[in-house]
């Protein structure tokens, strides 16, 4: 049966269909290793790697809780990601709003600055925040430097700008129409913001909350410095699979997979929002 006349050619099926299958390779081969070593005794791991496991055992995932205090890094992590995204929405979503509806003075130079703060890299601030943290411990006795709070407002100047920046983009391609017909069904500024343009603007906020949890669950550099034993996230904790003695590399493997289990979980569940708010705020 002859192909149709708007079908692609034939090489350029096949070259897609090659294509795809070495991309699903590079990305599910570490997947596999990742599972397949979480599943073996540590002696076979240590050993030369296997495709095909001789013997499998769920071990490595009852252990991972017992050699490291993992479910206290993993309610460290839960804590810190989640009030760093729900800090990170709400005040952004306030920021958007006023630049995005309102004319003020220095409006060009507030975006600008906004944006240009994600130019530099996270280590020129680690020191600044960390004499800051310290300095306001012993001034006032509040303690930022070691505590989940101090983590907090860590992520926020990372998080917060792009956020921010995001939301204007999105908040620009809702009609000011809405607002209009809210304020004069007997709205205010605020009533006009909650009941019109954020329902309208569900997929750019999903985004930026999935954007804010990722920055602040799979951080390293901040959470090494700013933490302590008991305030320490699961991605400073994982270094502690390694000791002197040894290193029990299924264990961090299963502990990988169970911490990965969250970022999976909502991406696959708000995929459909974050696509679509990533997109808007890029075309705006």
């Amino acid at each position: 049966m002859p192909s149709s006349p708007t079908a692609p050619p034939t090489s350029f099926v096949w070259t897609r269909r090659v294509l795809l299958t070495l991309l699903a390779g590079f990305v599910l081969v570490p997947v596999y290793v990742m599972v397949s070593s979480s599943l073996k005794p540590l002696a076979d791991v240590s050993g030369r790697f296997r495709w095909v496991p001789s013997g499998l055992t769920i071990r490595p995932y009852i252990d991972i809780w017992s050699t490291v205090p993992l479910a206290r890094y993993f309610v460290n992590s839960l804590i810190v990601a989640g009030a760093a995204t729900v800090c990170s929405v709400v005040v952004a979503v306030f920021a958007a709003y006023t630049v995005s509806r309102y004319e003020f003075r220095g409006k060009r130079v507030f975006t600008v600055t906004v944006l240009s703060t994600q130019m530099f890299p996270g280590i020129l601030f680690l020191l600044p925040l960390f004499l800051m943290y310290v300095n306001i411990g012993n001034a006032t006795g509040i303690a930022l430097f070691g505590s989940r709070g101090g983590l907090i407002l860590t992520y926020l100047t990372f998080s917060l700008p792009f956020s921010i920046w995001m939301l204007i983009g999105y908040f620009d391609s809702v009609p000011r129409d809405l607002d209009e017909a809210a304020l004069v069904d007997g709205c205010g500024p605020l009533g006009a913001l909650f009941r019109v343009v954020v329902p309208a603007a569900v997929p750019g906020i999903v985004a930026v909350a999935v954007y804010a949890f990722m920055t602040a669950w799979g951080e390293v550099l901040f959470a090494s410095v700013m933490t302590n034993d008991t305030t320490r996230t699961l991605a400073v904790g994982l270094q502690g699979y390694s000791t002197l003695n040894d290193v029990y590399w299924n264990q961090i493997m299963a502990a990988s997979l169970v911490v990965s289990v969250p970022v999976v979980a909502g991406f696959l569940l708000l995929q459909r929002y974050l696509v679509t708010g990533l997109t808007a705020g890029a075309v705006k």
